[in-house]
């Protein structure tokens, strides 16, 4: 669907000459950096009409151009308006947003921009690239699209924050806060500035509902050897909260931040940031008197503790239930002529997943796709526009859950007729992607930009591929996507080597415009694997999958499967029979159902 966008540009460039800039910088992110956001901060959205959470829109007086990657293409193309210039980034001879400032703005431009929105890191690197123009950045103080949007803007959540028990994470907050302290001692700094919501999350061992199916809420962290101090909306604040931090850590409002910054005594000594910290906070804190560095609490997040490895575990076989009874039940109406659209899908899916013990809500909107829509890597299903999901076409699901011990995301591809033998020898080659890395065995030390070809190679003998990554971190009833670690072909998963008690997904896939879209995807879990040999005694590592729900048996084209590969399909298929059957017991529909796609082949 796509939002005519004119008078929001004209109101943009209004403001833009009362300010005197001749550039704007919209980014997707918020304050925090987060990759979803809440509605109050969907700013590049509601000026541009895209979307996806990937992109940033520069709006000059005369042009404006929205940049995303190969995730988005398609959908990007069917949302904007002819205001607006799609930057397919990655694609030949395309610049980044970055670029375009440099090579496409006139020299001696004046750049504006909301500092709490870009990362100092990039506004260090861009001021260097403009200066050799006489170009500059002009960080303001209120943010142009906010004033733009005026009363239509949506007011910040007021949710309260809840608890999260240690029996779900495995640490308390006094454990979390002496390693991050011996970490700050072991760089003589003063403390660290901590922004991203899933971190300070999951350093209190606290959840909120702000941004919807991340269960975060907005605040910052303040730590130094002495001090804890969380700067959150007091009002969502409540008694068991206070009782949990008790005397540990110092609650202050949110809005005064900035300011207790600049008045920040540091001793001499600096704070530490890491490079998603914003130009804002840097700021305040004074450019000479911050530390960057790796951060210290995603690091030590991304490993998850014995309880929350049990906890996700967990889940995913109450979540692969809700699968199976939702397959089960989708592929009975449509075979019996009954009409369903992709949002009708959604729904029953989420209703299935709400029966389920400690589900608290989605974790991402729910991919529900049929045919053509498939194709859109990001797709979400809007009731006015959505398809009737078509038994004679490929079915493409992709969805999650948040549960209190842990989160899930799995996609799985359907076909509820007869698939052709090219759909076959599609979905096969994705398959064999899959197993490859299921089955990978690899030296400790080894980072998912190595392990990606993995996915690829069979894909790669028949001419195809796809354009997003293979694998991201998953948090742990936090946000479905976390760093820093992953599976894909970008150089930043080449920074961080995988390691025991780490999660990830194993996703490839494969579409084409305008037919269908192809992926399968498991969470797995980064484990120590014994081999018969050591060599450099460096030890190695594999992967145990945790998703458990049948990947769709009349997609396969089993004269394309190795006799190893074929073994794993049936492997996987018993396993899935033996631990959801149970679960299933009282849906004779979806006992049936699952007996049948996990017959071996």
């Amino acid at each position: 669907m796509v939002t005519v966008t004119t008078d929001r540009l004209a109101s943009l460039r209004e403001l833009m000459k009362e300010h005197d800039v001749d550039v704007f910088l919209a980014p997707s992110e918020d304050a925090h950096q987060s990759e979803y956001i809440a509605d109050c901060d969907k700013r590049r959205h509601w000026i541009s009409g895209f979307t996806g959470s990937a992109g940033f829109a520069v709006i000059t007086l005369k042009e404006a151009a929205l940049f995303t990657d190969g995730r988005y293409f398609l959908q990007a193309s069917q949302q904007l308006d002819n205001n607006w210039t799609l930057m397919k980034q990655g694609n030949p001879g395309v610049p980044t947003w970055q670029e375009y400032l440099v090579k496409n703005v006139p020299s001696g431009s004046r750049i504006g921009l909301d500092p709490k929105l870009i990362n100092a890191v990039d506004a260090h690197q861009l001021t260097l690239q403009l200066q050799t123009l006489g170009s500059c950045l002009v960080p303001l103080k209120e943010n142009l699209i906010d004033l733009a949007w005026g009363k239509d803007r949506p007011e910040s959540p007021k949710d309260k924050i809840f608890v999260q028990p240690v029996k779900y994470t495995g640490k308390t907050i006094q454990e979390k806060l002496k390693d991050l302290r011996d970490y700050i001692g072991s760089k003589n700094a003063y403390g660290t500035i901590v922004s991203a919501l899933d971190e300070i999350a999951w350093l209190f061992n606290l959840r909120g509902s702000d941004i919807e199916c991340n269960p975060v809420f907005f605040s910052y962290a303040v730590v130094s050897e002495k001090d804890a101090i969380l700067y959150v909306d007091l009002d969502k604040v409540t008694e068991e909260v206070k009782e949990h931090l008790g005397s540990l850590v110092t609650v202050r409002p949110y809005s005064e931040l900035f300011h207790e910054l600049k008045e920040l005594d540091l001793n001499g000594k600096r704070l530490i940031v890491n490079n998603k910290t914003s130009l804002a906070v840097e700021v305040a804190v004074g450019e000479t008197n911050v530390l960057e560095e790796r951060s210290f609490v995603t690091d030590a997040k991304a490993i998850k503790t014995p309880e929350e490895l049990e906890g996700m575990r967990a889940c995913h076989l109450r979540d692969g239930a809700a699968l199976v009874r939702y397959f089960a039940w989708l592929e009975d109406k449509l075979l019996a002529g009954e009409k369903l659209d992709e949002v009708d899908g959604a729904d029953r899916l989420e209703l299935f997943r709400k029966e389920q013990e400690h589900f608290v809500g989605l974790s991402f909107a729910t991919i529900s796709s049929t045919g053509p829509s498939g194709a859109i890597i990001h797709y979400k299903p809007e009731k006015e526009t959505c398809k009737v999901i078509d038994p004679t076409q490929i079915y493409l699901c992709d969805s999650g859950g948040q549960y209190y011990d842990g989160t899930t995301d799995v996609t799985r591809t359907f076909h509820f007729g007869t698939p052709t033998e090219y759909e076959k020898r599609c979905f096969t080659r994705v398959l064999q992607g899959h197993i490859a890395i299921d089955e990978a065995v690899f030296p400790k030390g080894t980072t998912g930009y190595l392990l990606d070809p993995f996915a690829r190679q069979a894909l790669w003998k028949d001419g195809l591929n796809f354009l997003h990554g293979t694998g991201h971190g998953v948090g742990c009833f936090l946000n479905v996507h976390e760093g820093p670690h992953g599976i894909g072909i970008r150089p930043h998963f080449n920074d961080t080597a995988l390691a025991a008690g780490m999660t990830v997904t194993d996703e490839p896939g494969y579409y084409e415009d305008g037919k269908f879209g192809i992926r399968i995807e498991n969470v797995i879990l980064v484990k120590d694997v014994d081999t018969p040999n050591n060599f450099g005694g460096r030890g190695y590592l594999g992967f145990e999958h945790i998703t458990i729900a049948p990947v769709g048996l009349n997609l396969i084209d089993v004269e394309l499967l190795s006799p190893s590969e074929i073994k794993w399909v049936n492997a996987y298929h018993q396993e899935c029979l033996e631990k959801l059957s149970s679960l299933i017991a009282h849906d004779p529909l979806a006992v049936a159902w699952l007996e049948k796609e996990t017959k071996a082949i």
